[in-house]
């Protein structure tokens, strides 16, 4: 932090996967002063870098906030841990690389909540090309030279070779694409890596661009306490700036144009609460002023639930096996030292498939994620046995949770509840998921491997065994969304209008994946992006 002149033009709160993008966009003008804060540190831990380095990030209080939901009922009184990315890069410096857009009717579906069509499919494909780098290069639906590289895995594996052709001999298509507009088929995925090492945003947008633009400056270990206001003229309220905490003293920083809220969908919203913007009842309740009633702030949490199906199998070499030993470890570190390929370039996920979990379906509604390893969770060591795991989440729950302060300290984590499966439709879904897993497994193309399932267990067939069985082992896949939804004027819940700007209080927008009313149908890193380029383009068009 500096001493002299906290004054700003631009404040990005959150350099992850919008704040980043947000800063490269809006110090481009070399007029306008930019500063982005970041309560984590530089991202220069090697682990970012290397793809397998997420066992190592996640969970680490080096790069992950280290969040837990509160006891859900869905998950049988479980608790979830829940990472979130607190370093440059944000959650794209721990997640699984996976480029995923969603499906065109998601966009459509937005265009219909905010009532513009700024958000439908053929709008938002430009925002998505414009950063984008695509190992194949350029075509219509596909950008190239731009910031965000999206590559092909470099290893496969016959187990998931298997799987795929197990799941087109049970009607899934084949794929070579899932980011078209219909993601429907199997297929490996694309991933954000370059010649082998995880593409955070921070390598893609802050350095070398912003780190030499003299307007732009950068606070690493500075956690915002609140949002600051002022009151206008005409009794409307205009954010004004933040108070940061280093972790010594409190600094204030001024805007004198825009604030930008991009700390996540966890984030966000807790800020906007401690700042006193959020539900009246709950602010008053920590002795918080009300700046802005706002019911909407912390509501409508949706993520994607997935559950995990394991299967022993003979006759495959699968990770279980191959990290069984120091010779076979030693194989995977020299593999990538010398070719920066094999297990350690190694996305958590390879191996992706969208389909129906019941025959009217419209559009798909599932997404596999499918690995050759398998353990009990997310940390756990690999099983001893050979075995491949496939991941199976709702794209579209109609569950939605919430994110609520806990006291009216910033250091205090929020109380974070997502109500998995507390609906009829996303029981249903689920015991359906698992009956279509089953059918895969079933089929010729996997016989070979004479796959046994493990988890959950052929015994569970009625629609309740199989939806309290998802309570028990299923698990986040970390796209939580939908916090500060946007929304047309007349929705109270709307957080935000079509455009992100804070409904009812000026100069302040919040564009991270709280932004999304519904949650797209995949992963949700890509999406952001998309979304920050979009409210880039408006600020700059807002401010000229």
């Amino acid at each position: 932090m500096r001493d002299n002149d906290n004054t700003f033009d631009y404040i990005i709160i959150g350099a992850g996967t919008a704040g980043s993008l947000m800063a490269n966009r809006l110090s481009a003008d070399r007029s306008k002063r930019v500063l982005l804060i970041e309560a984590g540190r530089k991202d220069d831990y090697h682990w970012i870098h290397i793809p397998v380095g997420y066992l190592y990030c996640i969970g680490n209080p080096r790069t992950d906030w280290l969040y837990s939901t509160e006891p859900d009922a869905g998950l049988n009184g479980r608790v979830l841990r829940y990472p979130r990315g607190k370093t440059l890069g944000g959650c794209s410096s721990i997640n699984g690389m996976i480029y995923m857009r969603g499906q065109s009717r998601d966009y459509e579906h937005w265009a219909e909540l905010t009532g513009d069509d700024g958000w439908r499919w053929q709008n938002v494909l430009p925002a998505f090309k414009k950063h984008e780098d695509h190992y194949l290069g350029a075509d219509a639906m596909h950008g190239a030279g731009g910031e965000w590289r999206v590559e092909k895995q470099r290893l496969r594996w016959d187990i998931l070779d298997a799987f795929a052709a197990a799941a087109e001999q049970a009607g899934v298509p084949h794929s070579t694409d899932f980011n078209r507009g219909s993601n429907e088929g199997v297929g490996y995925f694309q991933v954000n890596q370059k010649n082998g090492w995880r593409w955070n945003t921070a390598k893609a947008f802050l350095r070398p661009t912003c780190y030499g633009r003299p307007n732009f400056e950068l606070w690493t270990g500075a956690q915002v306490s609140r949002l600051l206001f002022e009151t206008l003229p005409d009794g409307t309220r205009r954010c004004t700036g933040a108070e940061v905490w280093n972790g010594t003293e409190m600094a204030t920083a001024t805007a004198t144009r825009e604030v930008v809220l991009s700390a996540g969908a966890i984030g966000s919203p807790q800020i906007l609460q401690l700042s006193g913007i959020g539900p009246a009842e709950l602010l008053r309740q920590h002795g918080i002023d009300v700046v802005l009633d706002a019911p909407g702030v912390g509501a409508n949490l949706q993520d994607h639930l997935q559950i995990r199906a394991v299967y022993k199998i003979d006759g495959a070499p699968t990770l279980n096996v191959m990290a069984s030993s120091m010779v076979g470890k030693a194989k995977i570190g020299l593999e990538y030292l010398m070719k920066r390929s094999g297990p350690m370039s190694m996305a958590p996920s390879q191996l992706g498939a969208f389909t129906r979990s019941s025959p009217e379906r419209e559009w798909p509604n599932l997404q596999y994620h499918v690995q050759p390893l398998s353990l009990d969770a997310f940390g756990d060591p690999l099983h001893a046995f050979p075995a491949f795991t496939a991941s199976v989440c709702n794209l579209n729950p109609t569950s939605r949770g919430s994110v609520r302060i806990k006291s009216r300290r910033f250091e205090d984590a929020p109380a974070i509840a997502p109500n998995y499966l507390s609906t009829d439709e996303d029981r249903k879904v689920a015991a359906d998921s698992l009956r279509v897993t089953r059918r895969i497994a079933e089929q010729p193309a996997l016989a070979r491997y004479k796959p046994q399932e493990w988890k959950p267990g052929v015994q569970y067939q009625t629609d309740e065994d199989l939806a309290r069985l998802a309570g028990d082992i299923a698990t986040t896949i970390f796209h939580p969304v939908g916090t500060t939804k946007m929304g047309a004027e007349g929705d109270p819940m709307a957080v935000l209008d079509a455009h992100l700007r804070v409904r009812g209080v000026k100069g302040l927008r919040v564009v991270d994946a709280g932004a999304m009313p519904t949650i797209t149908s995949g992963n949700t890193n890509s999406p952001t992006l998309m979304m920050a380029e979009k409210a880039a383009g408006w600020i700059l068009e807002d401010n000229r």
